[in-house]
């Protein structure tokens, strides 16, 4: 448990390529809603593929933009935005509310078009794998933050406690430089990186 909190922590703190998947699915012609896989926590982006196999990026907005600009939703079209509209709902009678969420889109799509989501998960614990690419690569993050855990769980000393929340602190700068930044340019865009000389 103690590493399975420390894991969705840093998780939360920084954004890591590994926490990303992608998925493709297809929204079906006079129907503005998607369903997002089960494992879905967030939107990266969301992109709709036209005939042509053109990628065309929707922008996110709020549920009530897209009721206000498409107020009508038989009026159909390539679909331009997009909204988490809330927890899915089955046909059935009655209906049942499932705990994933569904997507909106707006306009109403005028044809069946394959969509791309890029979106934010948790993978897979290393208690249930044995192995995760934080434990492989960044195991000082995880180790203190399951430690801080602990200690809290059994009420440690004050001291052992900041004491390991300031080795967690500093293995999570180290991740967020990684994650955060490395991870996020290279030396043809960015530059090389430079200390400044005193």
């Amino acid at each position: 448990m103690f590493i399975e909190q420390a894991e969705q922590l840093i998780f939360n703190t920084v954004q890591l390529p590994s926490l990303r998947k992608n998925s493709t699915a297809t929204l079906t012609i006079n129907n503005k809603y998607l369903s997002t896989p089960a494992d879905f926590l967030s939107v990266f982006s969301l992109a709709v593929i036209d005939g042509t196999g053109r990628y065309e990026y929707l922008l996110n907005k709020d549920v009530n933009f897209i009721r206000q600009a498409y107020p009508n939703p038989t009026v159909t079209a390539l679909p331009r935005y997009y909204a988490i509209f809330g927890p899915t709902t089955t046909n059935g009678a009655p209906p049942v509310t499932t705990n994933e969420l569904s997507l909106i889109v707006g306009p109403t799509p005028n044809a069946a078009y394959g969509v791309e989501l890029h979106y934010f998960y948790y993978p897979e614990s290393i208690v249930v794998t044995g192995t995760s690419w934080l434990g492989d690569n960044f195991d000082s993050a995880l180790l203190n933050g399951a430690l801080i855990q602990a200690l809290r769980f059994i009420k440690g000393e004050g001291d052992m406690i900041a004491m390991y929340d300031k080795l967690y602190l500093q293995s999570i700068a180290l991740l967020k430089q990684l994650g955060d930044g490395k991870l996020r340019q290279d030396a043809y865009r960015s530059g090389q990186y430079r200390a400044q000389v005193s």
